[in-house]
C-alpha cells in the first residue's frame, strides 16, 4: 500500500472502551497484559494495578477456567480500590462462550473481550462459538478485539486457501498463503460479528506474528481491507533485548507508516521480573517516533576516549531515574512536563551543541579538559558548575526549570 507520509494516520473507525478511545485519528493507546493465575484475585488485581500505574491504558487478563471467571468481578472491585480506572479486558480462547454466558457479573465487568477466531471450537461449532460471545457482547454493551494469532491460525480458512493454491498454474509461497488466511480469517470473523448484530465501530482487529518482515505484511494487508482499528504487536517477540528490538523494529515500521490505533510490547520477562518494563518499552517506541509523550527524555551520549571518566554516565542515570522518580508528581502539578527535553553530555566535542538544543542540558569535562560543566537553558548558557556537588546542584537547577517552564496547577502564569 501507498504510505500516507510519516506521522499521517491511517483513517479507522473509533471504538470505546469505557472512555479510551481506540482509532479515530485519537493518541495510539498502550496496552499490557497480566501474567498472574487470573483465579488468584489479589495477585491479578495487584499487577492490573502497576501495569495501570506504570501507564498502560488497557489491561488483558486471562479467563480461562470457570474459577477465573467467577474472580473477575472481585479482580476489577480490588483494582479500583487501588485507584487504577484502567479498563479491563477479559482474553477468551475454546470455551470462552460458555464462560461469559455462565458468569454474567464477569461479562458486565470486563471492558472488552478479545475472540480469537482459531481458538473458538473445531468445524461446525466455530460460527456457533463465535456467535455466543459476540452476542454476550452485543447484550452488555462491550467492544470485541478479533485477534488472530499465526501459532493458533483458523485451520479450515488455512485449508481453504492452501487448496485453492494448490490448483494455481503458478502456486505462490506457504508464507504468502499464511498471511492471506491471517487476513482473511480477521476479516471473515469481523463480517460475522457485524452479520450476528455487533456494531462496525465496536470491533477491533488484530493479526499478530512474531517475525518483523511477517508483521508488517500482514498488517499492510489488514489495512488495505477495511477501516477497523488495528492493535499492534508482535507476539512472542522472546526475552530481553531480542524482544525489546524485534518489536521495536516491527511497531516503528508500521506506525510511521499510519498504521495501528493501540500497541503492546509482548516480551518475555526475566524470572521474577518486572512485567511493566512491556510498558515502558511500548511509549518509548511512540514517544521516539513523535507520536506522544509520556516523560521528560534524556540525550546523553555514548562516551567515547575523550570521556574515560565514568562520571558522565553516572550523572546520565541519576538524571534518567530523577525524571522517572518525580515524574508521578510533576505529570499531576505541571501539565506538558512529559515534552521537557534534556541533555547530560560527556566532552566539549558535541556537549555545548546539543545541550543547547535541549530545553536544559549540562555539558561535562572530557579528559583534560578544565574541571567545569556549563549549563544550558532555552539555548543560552546560563551558568557554569564545578565541584563535587555537580548533580545535586543540577537537580536543583531542573527543578527549578520545571516550575517556571510548567507552572503548576492553579498557579497564576
Amino acid at each position: 500500500m501507498e504510505s500516507p507520509g510519516f506521522g499521517a494516520r491511517r483513517r479507522s473507525v473509533a471504538v470505546s472502551v469505557e472512555g479510551v478511545i481506540v482509532g479515530g485519528g485519537h493518541p495510539i493507546v498502550v496496552q499490557s497484559m497480566t501474567n498472574t493465575d487470573t483465579a488468584d484475585a489479589d495477585a491479578t488485581a495487584l499487577q492490573v494495578a502497576r501495569l495501570a500505574h506504570a501507564g498502560s491504558e488497557l489491561v488483558r487478563i486471562t479467563v480461562n477456567t470457570e474459577v477465573a471467571a467467577a474472580a473477575v468481578p472481585e479482580i476489577v472491585r480490588k483494582v479500583r480500590g487501588l485507584g487504577a480506572a484502567v479498563p479491563i479486558v477479559g482474553d477468551f480462547h475454546y470455551n470462552g462462550h460458555k464462560l461469559l454466558s455462565d458468569y454474567p457479573e464477569a461479562a458486565r465487568a470486563l471492558a472488552k473481550y478479545r475472540i480469537n477466531p482459531g481458538n473458538v471450537g473445531p468445524g461446525r461449532h466455530h460460527d456457533d462459538h463465535f456467535a455466543a460471545i459476540v452476542r454476550v457482547a452485543i447484550e452488555n454493551g462491550k467492544p470485541v478485539r478479533i485477534g488472530v494469532n499465526w501459532g493458533s491460525l483458523d485451520q479450515a480458512v488455512l485449508a481453504e486457501l492452501m487448496d485453492a493454491n494448490g490448483r494455481r498454474a503458478e502456486p505462490r509461497d506457504a508464507r504468502d498463503v499464511m498471511i492471506e488466511a491471517m487476513v482473511e480469517s480477521a476479516i471473515r470473523s469481523a463480517e460475522l460479528a457485524e452479520a450476528t448484530g455487533l456494531a462496525h465501530d465496536r470491533i477491533i482487529l488484530s493479526a499478530k506474528v512474531s517475525g518483523v518482515r511477517d508483521l508488517v505484511e500482514v498488517y499492510r494487508r489488514l489495512a488495505e481491507r477495511g477501516d477497523y482499528a488495528l492493535h499492534l504487536g508482535l507476539t512472542e517477540a522472546g526475552m530481553g533485548m531480542k524482544g525489546i528490538v524485534a518489536s521495536s523494529a516491527g511497531l516503528s515500521l508500521l506506525l510511521a507508516e499510519g498504521i495501528g490505533d493501540t500497541i503492546r510490547v509482548s516480551i518475555t520477562p526475566q524470572p521474577g521480573g518486572d512485567r511493566t518494563e512491556e510498558v515502558a518499552v511500548a511509549q518509548q517506541v511512540l514517544q521516539s517516533l513523535g507520536l506522544r509523550s509520556f516523560m521528560p527524555q534524556v540525550s546523553s551520549c555514548p562516551g567515547c576516549g575523550r570521556t574515560t571518566s565514568v562520571y558522565f554516565q553516572e550523572l546520565a542515570r541519576d538524571i534518567q531515574t530523577y525524571l522517572r522518580d518525580q515524574m508521578p508528581m510533576w505529570r499531576e502539578r505541571h501539565p506538558g512536563v512529559e515534552d521537557l527535553r534534556v541533555a547530560v553530555m560527556g566532552c566539549v566535542v558535541n556537549g555545548p551543541g546539543e545541550s543547547k538544543h535541549a530545553d536544559i542540558g549540562i555539558s561535562l569535562p572530557g579528559t583534560f579538559e578544565d574541571p567545569v560543566a556549563p549549563v544550558f537553558i532555552d539555548g543560552a548558557l546560563d551558568r557554569t558548575l564545578r565541584g563535587d556537588h555537580i548533580a545535586e546542584k543540577f537537580k536543583a537547577i531542573l527543578d527549578s526549570y520545571v516550575e517556571l517552564r510548567f507552572p503548576a496547577v492553579g498557579a497564576a502564569r
